[in-house]
């Protein structure tokens, strides 16, 4: 379906055109992601806010490809779905609760007008606060408030129509963004606007470009697809649900990322041929650096591409049959009632080693950079043996996803809300799979106040935060999330963090080094630790954690 025209204002429309236009606007977000991931507050490797949006508006519009019909209600109803299932970090359950409160909104009405998106974007407003037990103004929140607000008071307009309605939607919301760091202090001292508001202000610009026509505005990429698809949705590969396929006959391939680095590097030539070796693609970045993220069954392929046009940096493979039979044998076995599993989210062969090794029973890969689905994470509830589960995030970001998940499963699922991995690890001490719920959450949290954290990365940009002048390519020191340290001495760095937790106060630190650190090097600053803090117990293990050099747990 072609959009429609700016000559043609829009009184009313209907499910396909609600589909459609919720397609550019994710379409819209794609390309703004990397810009949005760049206002991360913290100069460190983890702002990925404009990436987990983008991965929940794919889930949201995958969900919508099939409904029930194609009236408005229904989907609606479908995103809605969608958003909760694919919901990922902060951003991405605040978002799919926008799109609850929307599907809300339009209630059961076959198609909609202006009248119905103000109530549809008020609802959504009301939706977000109410999820969040202490909200924030100077947040996505604000904006979205701010722009059903502009919905509302535009009907009072005469000749309103949705365009016109939409018009002075995203007008608002591109002030309220730009007022964001007068209602925060961080992001006043950051010198950058909410990331996630700016994510809201995108996805409403989308659906403004598309009630205009301006479709090619958002740069669509057209794909070959299924002639049952129609429309903006069937030229977004992304979106497409995927064949059904015989279980015997199912190859779930190989999760690939890597980042390519090189000069003049065309994201839309690097989009098309990954969409042409397999699916759940993702391609963010700028002309020097792009991260692509694929689904296929040939990583060589990727690999040889991505050396043909630049250089490849942190290559990541895993084997996703090998994850689906660990899934399906979790499956198959039998366990008793009384029995309580763990699932933890942690990124790093290593780290996932301990943590099985300290009992926990499933782990989702993910962490900074890389934050889990709701659906990932219910998908591992379902996969252990128990009818009651722990959930260790093991990452803020991740908390309310794992809350959300627990609001969707049928087993008795806790989350304990472990910020770290150190904090992950000292709750896991405290667990005995014997004992009930309450006994065992009280016990492991108990446990995780006695650690500290500290985690060693590198600053993707320069900042300022507070009286540290920060460079790009500084080694930054956190202490328990808060950036202590910044310097070009990677050693020092972990010394001075280790310096303000108090080692004289500590019995035991446990240095986890990652992907970058060769084994020599860490074991020669573990030597350099232990003769600073010879009353310090000091273990060096391989996490193989990326994007942080090291995390390190004093206990």
């Amino acid at each position: 379906m072609k959009a429609v025209s700016a000559a043609e204002p829009q009184s009313q429309c209907g499910g396909r055109e609600l589909r459609e236009m919720f397609c550019v606007a994710t379409r819209w977000l794609e390309k703004n992601a990397t810009t949005i991931n760049a206002l991360n507050v913290f100069p460190v490797p983890d702002g990925d806010t404009g990436t987990n949006m983008l991965l929940t508006m794919r889930s949201t519009m995958a969900e919508a490809a099939n409904p029930p019909d194609n009236s408005a209600a229904d989907i609606a109803r479908a995103m809605a779905k969608g958003a909760l299932m694919g919901a990922r970090g902060n951003s991405g359950v605040i978002l799919s609760q926008i799109m609850k409160g929307f599907a809300r909104g339009l209630g059961a009405e076959p198609s909609f007008g202006p009248a119905e998106m103000a109530s549809a974007l008020e609802q959504a407003a009301r939706a977000a606060y109410e999820a969040i037990s202490k909200p924030r103004e100077g947040t996505m929140l604000t904006v979205i408030k701010d722009a059903a607000a502009a919905a509302r008071a535009g009907l009072s307009g005469d000749g309103c129509d949705l365009t016109s309605l939409m018009g002075l939607v995203v007008d608002e919301a591109r002030r309220s963004v730009a007022r964001t760091p007068e209602l925060l202090d961080v992001l006043r001292q950051a010198g950058v606007v909410d990331a996630g508001g700016q994510g809201v202000f995108i996805i409403l610009d989308g659906i403004l470009h598309y009630l205009r026509g301006e479709e090619e505005g958002v740069e669509m990429t057209p794909a070959t697809v299924s002639p049952v698809r129609e429309g903006a949705l069937a030229r977004q590969p992304a979106f497409v649900a995927a064949r059904a396929v015989p279980a015997e006959e199912r190859k779930f391939g190989y999760c690939t990322e890597l980042i390519i680095k090189g000069s003049a590097l065309d994201q839309n030539q690097v989009r098309h041929w990954v969409e042409s070796q397999g699916d759940s693609v993702l391609v963010v970045g700028d002309d020097g650096a792009t991260k692509v993220h694929v689904h296929t069954l040939h990583p060589g392929s990727i690999i040889e591409f991505a050396i043909s046009i630049g250089s490849v940096h942190d290559l990541k493979i895993q084997n996703m049959d090998d994850q689906h039979e660990e899934f399906v044998q979790m499956r198959r076995t039998p366990a008793p009632a009384a029995d309580i599993s763990v699932v933890a989210v942690v990124a790093g062969a290593g780290l996932e080693k301990v943590f099985r090794s300290l009992g926990t029973t499933f782990v989702v890969s993910g962490g900074q950079t890389m934050n889990p689905s709701c659906a990932d994470l219910l998908e591992a509830v379902d996969a252990v043996p128990s009818d009651r589960v722990i959930i260790l995030p093991n990452n803020k970001n991740i908390i309310p996803t794992a809350k959300q998940a627990v609001t969707v499963t049928k087993k008795q699922v806790r989350v304990l809300p472990t910020r770290s991995v150190p904090q992950g690890l000292a709750a896991l001490v405290g667990f005995n799979c014997q004992a009930d719920m309450d006994l065992n959450l009280k016990e492991m949290t108990k446990a995780q106040e006695r650690v500290r954290s500290i985690e060693v990365t590198t600053a993707v940009r320069d900042a300022r935060m507070g009286t540290l002048q920060i460079k790009k390519g500084d080694h930054i020191g956190l202490v328990d999330g808060n950036i202590r340290v910044a310097g070009s001495d990677l050693g020092g760095a972990v010394l001075d963090c280790l310096k303000a937790v108090g080692p004289d106060t500590a019995e035991i630190a446990t240095l986890f080094y990652g992907d970058q650190v060769e084994a020599d090097q860490a074991a020669s600053l573990g030597r350099v630790l232990k003769e600073q803090f010879p009353g310090l117990e000091m273990e060096v293990v391989a996490g193989g954690q990326p994007h942080y050099a090291y995390i390190i747990s004093v206990e």
